[in-house]
């Protein structure tokens, strides 16, 4: 431990040495005045006074576990993703045939479609923010995550979605462009709502991570070398110009759905690309399986900050700390022990439903890793 620890930094900024991806497992409260609403029992104002008292408790929880950046742990969001497309112009909510696929199960079917032209004009999420930033306080950073742009043109691009957004769009180049720029209208109005740490949700890199994936795709004429270049490009396109105390910070992960995964495969075949967008502080990455590969991809990461998702929040268990030493010590190989921060791979609830652990597991997971962040870098 020594020898990682002479030289170890704290940080005074997001990402932080023991940090966490965002969503946290409902609370059953939530869950039952969620399904009350649902079937017209309240009304949106009485579950919001719901949601407003379980966030004001989950902020207070974050800051005795020791985090330095918080989140409304997505408690007023269905998924990670689709409930913030939903809320752009030009996108509606559709039901579809068949749900996402992971290793066994299959989440809701349920997707984001085009049925006009992409823009932004308000956002709920907004609102929601100006929440959280009010109950954080000054004494820590109030997060916001929001699914990466990369990972909304991936969803117009899927099958059940493809005709309709060629129906709004002839080319790529033009999608692109909308969706870039409706992002960044979102970003500057989470700005100017008092957001200066926002994270983009991306696990488009995941899947092109797997070859059995991009074998298939392959076999279909898809080019995955470009498609991996317009992911970069969205995303960078979306984040470039943007005011100087913003960060910028990425998560990248394979699947997270009910404890399951839906990708497996290191970072190598993309990571040159996903690394070298501009404008980005720092990577969460997975890495708490072999199906992440090894730490030699990060010899790309730059004057960047690498937060190491070496724990599993798949699972209540604790990983073993000497392990978790060593692997830090592995990737400290690679890139300088102050550009390493810790976390969960992925968050304990990326959609409503969660991983299969409990509150307590998941609070004492967050205290492991600060235990072991601060012996590293204190």
């Amino acid at each position: 431990m020594s020898n990682i620890r002479e030289n170890a930094t704290q940080r005074k900024v997001t990402p932080f040495r023991h940090d966490t991806v965002g969503s946290f497992l409902r609370p059953q409260v939530i869950k039952e005045a969620r399904l009350k609403f649902q079937n017209d029992e309240i009304s949106s104002d009485e579950l919001r006074k719901i949601e407003d008292n379980e966030i004001i408790k989950l902020v207070e929880k974050q800051k005795s576990v020791g985090l330095h950046a918080v989140t409304d742990g997505e408690f007023r969001r269905s998924w990670w993703h689709l409930d913030f497309m939903w809320g752009l112009d030009g996108v509606e909510k559709v039901i579809i045939e068949k749900g996402y696929q992971f290793q066994g199960v299959e989440t809701r079917a349920e997707t984001a479609r085009l049925s006009g032209k992409i823009g932004f004009s308000t956002h709920s999420f907004v609102e929601d923010f100006k929440f959280l930033k009010q109950v954080a306080g000054d004494d820590v950073v109030a997060r916001q995550a929001i699914p990466a742009p990369a990972q909304f043109l991936a969803e117009l691009e899927r099958p059940e979605n493809k005709a309709s957004t060629d129906a709004y769009y002839s080319n790529t180049d033009d999608l692109i462009t909308d969706i870039a720029n409706a992002y960044k209208a979102a970003i500057l109005a989470f700005y100017e709502a008092g957001c200066r740490s926002l994270q983009l949700d991306d696990c488009t890199w995941g899947m092109l991570c797997d070859k059995n994936y991009w074998e298939a795709r392959q076999q279909e004429g898809a080019n995955v070398a470009e498609i991996a270049k317009q992911y970069a490009r969205v995303n960078q396109e979306a984040i470039t110009g943007l005011p100087s105390d913003l960060i910028i910070t990425t998560h990248v992960c394979r699947g997270n759905y009910y404890s399951t995964w839906a990708s497996s495969g290191g970072y190598e075949p993309i990571a040159e690309t996903l690394l070298g967008i501009e404008n980005i502080d720092g990577y969460y990455l997975e890495f708490d399986t072999d199906r992440a590969g090894d730490f030699k991809p990060l010899r790309f990461m730059k004057d960047k900050q690498v937060v190491l998702g070496l724990f599993s929040s798949k699972n209540g268990e604790l990983e073993d700390k000497q392990e978790i030493i060593k692997r830090i010590k592995e990737a400290a190989q690679v890139v300088d022990i102050n550009q390493i921060c810790l976390s969960p791979q992925c968050g304990f609830a990326s959609t409503e439903e969660g991983n299969i652990l409990t509150e307590e597991q998941q609070w004492s997971k967050l205290a492991f890793i600060k235990e072991i962040a601060d012996e590293i870098w204190k």
